[in-house]
């Protein structure tokens, strides 16, 4: 990178990925995937990622977030703000297709738990961290539930749990692996509104896995197709994708700009589950 050169917030340089390397078993995930995702102050980019099942779109969420059973790559550089993945780090929040609160944890316990082992929050006092605890659960919709368990809200609720404790940190990189796909239809759009809310005042660059081509329209500034095991990434669009930040889901995907844009993506979809 020349002298003065903007620094990516995200960048993968020929990654490939091989799990259980010299067995039986052996599969390759990813192969020379690269990318890179600029920084774009005081906006983020959202990227939605789209692909047949099982071609690695969910291991490039993990290489990011550094989780150990998948990282490292087993060639190639993944970078986060310039420097290699170590491993999890505070900036990076992921929020999972699984409903991942803490049983044993009420709401409130749930939010203020990343706070208690982050070090940022560790410089905050037990109120303060309540007191920000409570702001977040405020703002995805759970004020008056932070007493109540896991077992006692809905889908709904619970993934709106993940999202408080994950946004709470304020990372810089949300990693969303299919957070809504276990949702009905008018609580999936309630939640695609929400997170739409909130990217705007995090302001963080955001990967979201998704098998439904129009969320991944809908709140994309764009969209990768990805192509079948060995992963790679097909196609890139961005052009066609309407803007639709402060617009919402449901009046965005009548128009007829947001049809055209899912036709065209379903298109290179289609061609991409048959690519080898």
């Amino acid at each position: 990178m020349s002298a003065g050169a903007a620094i990516p917030v995200l960048e993968f340089r020929n990654v490939t990925k091989v799990f259980n390397p010299g067995q039986k078993t052996e599969f390759t995930a990813l192969k020379d995937v690269s990318f890179r995702i600029d920084d774009k102050p005081n906006y983020g980019e959202f990227v939605g990622i789209l692909g047949p099942s099982g071609c690695g779109k969910s291991t490039i969420l993990n290489l990011i977030h550094g989780f150990s059973d998948v990282a490292p790559a087993t060639s190639g550089e993944v970078l986060v703000r310039g420097q290699a993945v170590r491993g999890p780090g505070a900036d990076r929040g992921m929020i999972f297709q699984r409903y991942s609160s803490f049983p044993q944890r009420t709401v409130l316990q749930n939010v203020t738990f990343g706070l208690e082992l982050g070090a940022a929050g560790r410089k905050l006092s037990g109120r303060e961290r309540e007191g920000l605890a409570r702001e977040w659960i405020r703002k995805v919709g759970l004020g008056g539930h932070e007493h109540k368990y896991p077992h006692q809200l809905s889908g709904g609720q619970q993934q709106r749990v993940a999202i408080a404790r994950s946004l709470v940190l304020k990372p810089r990189i949300i990693l969303m692996d299919e957070p809504f796909s276990a949702l009905d239809e008018p609580t999936r759009l309630d939640m695609q509104r929400l997170i739409m809310d909130l990217w705007h005042e995090v302001e963080a660059t955001v990967l979201l896995v998704t098998h439904s081509i129009s969320e991944a329209v809908y709140l994309g500034d764009r969209v990768w197709i990805m192509g079948r095991a060995p992963g790679r990434i097909l196609r890139q669009f961005d052009d066609v994708i309407p803007k639709t930040r402060d617009a919402d889901p449901m009046a965005v995907q009548e128009s007829a700009a947001f049809k055209e844009a899912v036709a065209e993506v379903s298109r290179a979809f289609r061609e991409a589950e048959g690519a080898r």
